[in-house]
Order: C-alpha cells, then structure tokens, then sequence
C-alpha cells in the first residue's frame, strides 16, 4: 500500500473534529516550512510538497464529508 492510500486511509477513519484539528496544523506546518524556505533554513523542500500534498487531501476528506452530509438533508 502506498503512502498516499494509507494517509487517505487514516484521514477517512479519522473523525470530523480530529480531521479539523489536523487541517489546522498541517497549514501551520506549510507555513512554517514556507518560511523556512523563503529564509533558506529548509534542510528538505520536500517536505514542503509533501506537506501541502497532505494538506490537499485532508481538505478533500473534508470536503466529502461535506457535500454527504447536504446530501442526506436534502
């Protein structure tokens, strides 16, 4: 199993509040590392994609649960 299918794994079993709070800190750490980079401390940029790339997926999980949820009221 690849990395990304077990992030998206765990961000689909995690509940809304924890994926939240996750949400929350994976855009702290992209800015973090952005600053990092913009000031040239960053020792791996990659982390910078990968974090971002994580970030895109717990917004996409989200975003499902989302669009479910209207679903179900209408």
């Amino acid at each position: 199993m690849s990395k990304r299918t077990k992030t998206l794994k765990k961000y689909r079993d995690m509940e809304v509040e924890a994926l939240a709070q996750e949400e929350a800190d994976l855009r702290n750490a992209v800015w973090k590392l952005k600053l990092q980079k913009g000031t040239g401390q960053i020792a791996d940029p990659n982390k910078l994609e990968a974090a971002k790339r994580d970030l895109a997926r717990a917004m996409t999980v989200l975003r499902e649960r989302e669009t479910a949820a209207d679903a179900e009221r209408s």
